[in-house]
């Protein structure tokens, strides 16, 4: 029996790597330009710019972890060897072939996945004809697909939040800009640049994670779409030829049937006067 590897270690190190380029690219992003010769002005790191971005750095800062962490998980989780492993649908091909049903459903009852939770759901419901089967794998198909579109939306919930809360960072750093010229007027332009960079570099930050949340959540969609196509094309083609005249009233699997005769009529088909 094929055993299910998690990627939980691969996942933590992919998330590691991109969130160095992220913050890598942050770095160059946020120095100035080096100074002339003979200049003492120092250069600003990523740092300064997160502090003097204010408070809503640790929101944005929030944001962009959430951001890498759902574009590397959900990488993985929307390729087709991760929903269909090549191993699974092999070794389940071959229970088809040898009809043996029940062995394919302990099988994928014990190697869960979108390709495997979908099959043996299809499995149980053979007993009850081709229409409730492929109803029931189409049901268990669309669960799937949900699953994973639940998730990629986050990233379009982080494309339009981090704007907004840009957006607010940039009015209290207004309000301060201007609370700064009404007490010290424009003769002290050290306060007031502070209170305007905290401004600009709050804007710049929300609209630095928009702009790649976006991009991942339209690539991962479509990528997903491509992946449940051909994991659909892989699960009918097993109950494409099942004998479904030789499985009537088959109980395949262990699921528990709770449906019975109505308790008021009686074992011979006689109906019960009720009392």
């Amino acid at each position: 029996m094929t055993r299910y590897i998690p990627h939980g270690p691969a996942r933590a190190f992919l998330c590691v790597l991109l969130a160095f380029g992220v913050f890598t690219s942050l770095n160059l992003y946020a120095q100035e330009a080096a100074p002339a010769e003979g200049a003492v002005e120092a250069q600003h790191t990523l740092i300064d710019r997160f502090i003097e971005g204010g408070w809503v750095m640790y929101p944005i800062t929030a944001c962009s972890i959430a951001l890498v962490w759902l574009t590397v998980d959900l990488w993985m989780r929307t390729g087709l060897k991760k929903m269909a492993p090549p191993a699974q649908v092999a070794q389940v091909q071959d229970l088809f072939r040898a009809g043996d049903y029940v062995g394919a459903y302990q099988f994928c009852k014990g190697n869960p996945s979108a390709f495997s939770n979908t099959t043996r759901v299809a499995l149980s419901f053979l007993g009850d004809g081709h229409d409730a089967t492929e109803g029931a794998l189409f049901s268990e198909l669309n669960k799937a697909n949900a699953s994973i579109q639940t998730r990629i939306n986050y990233l379009s919930v982080i494309g339009v939040c981090t704007p907004m809360i840009g957006l607010t960072g940039t009015v209290t750093g207004m309000m301060s800009a201007f609370a700064t010229l009404k007490t010290s007027g424009a003769g002290d332009p050290a306060k007031l640049s502070g209170a305007i960079g905290e401004v600009l570099i709050a804007t710049a930050s929300g609209l630095f994670i928009a702009v790649p949340a976006f991009m991942f959540f339209y690539f991962l969609r479509n990528r997903l779409q491509v992946s449940m196509s051909d994991l659909q094309e892989v699960c009918t083609a097993l109950f494409r030829k099942m004998p479904y005249q030789h499985l009537k009233d088959a109980h395949v699997g262990e699921e528990e049937f709770y449906a019975a005769i109505p308790n008021w009529v009686a074992g011979d088909g006689a109906a019960v006067t009720a009392a």
